[in-house]
This record gives C-alpha cells, structure tokens and sequence, in this order.
C-alpha cells in the first residue's frame, strides 16, 4: 500500500465542484486512493448541508460555483476544524483573504497533486500541531 493510500484509507472526504466531469474525475481519483467520497455537490447549498450533516476527515472545494462563492463553505469546514483544499482556476488574491493562505490547487492540475495537497491537511502542521 503506498503512503498516500495509507493516509487517505477510510477518509471522508467532501468533494464540492460544480463541473460534472471535474466532480466526478476528482471523486474517482479519491476513491481509487482509498478515501471515501462524500458528494461531489456542485452549489454552495448542497454543500453546507453536507458539511454540517456529515462526519468529514477533510474537503476539496471550488471556489466559485453558480450561487456563489465557498467561503461560507470554508467557514464552516474551520469552525468545525475539517481541513480543505481548494481546487480553482482562482489565484491566491481572489479568494477570501482569510482562507488565501489555504493549501490549493490550480486547475488543471494533475493526479499527484490533488492527492498531495489532500494528504498535507493531514499532517500534524496543517493542523497546528
């Protein structure tokens, strides 16, 4: 078992894309990692309802969908303490100056990347820890 798959075996993960393809390439390449995918949703409602209603280990959000941004989205995850990565076409500067800092990927990103910056959520120093 290679390490990414140990560190993403069992993982809830909230996929929120609102690009069928993209959703369902980002939810199969978790899945095919070992992570269990929760979603993809592709609106800032169906999200929150998802990241208040169900247990998560970490999320992967676009940050513009049709009704709006995921900062809303990114506010709950944190008050919650569920890390997320976003994976946008957005540069650091247009995203929410709180969350600009956030581990993200620039789309169109390749495998090794998304699975890279989902697994550094985990990591004792993306936690503060």
């Amino acid at each position: 078992m290679s390490e990414t798959s140990a560190a993403l075996r069992g993982r809830r993960i909230l996929v929120v894309e609102d690009e069928a393809m993209v959703a369902m390439w980002i939810a199969d390449v978790l899945a095919s990692a070992g992570a269990s995918v929760v979603g993809p949703v592709g609106s800032v409602r169906d999200a929150l309802a998802l990241a208040r209603s169900e247990t998560l280990d970490c999320a992967v959000l676009d940050y513009s969908l049709p009704d709006g941004t995921t900062a809303t989205v990114a506010d709950l995850l944190a008050a919650r303490a569920v890390p997320f990565v976003f994976a946008t076409a957005y540069y650091p500067g247009e995203i929410d100056p709180r969350y600009s800092k956030q581990p993200r990927v620039e789309k169109a990103f390749e495998v090794e990347e998304l699975l890279e910056a989902v697994v550094s959520t985990f990591s004792p120093a993306a936690r503060g820890g």
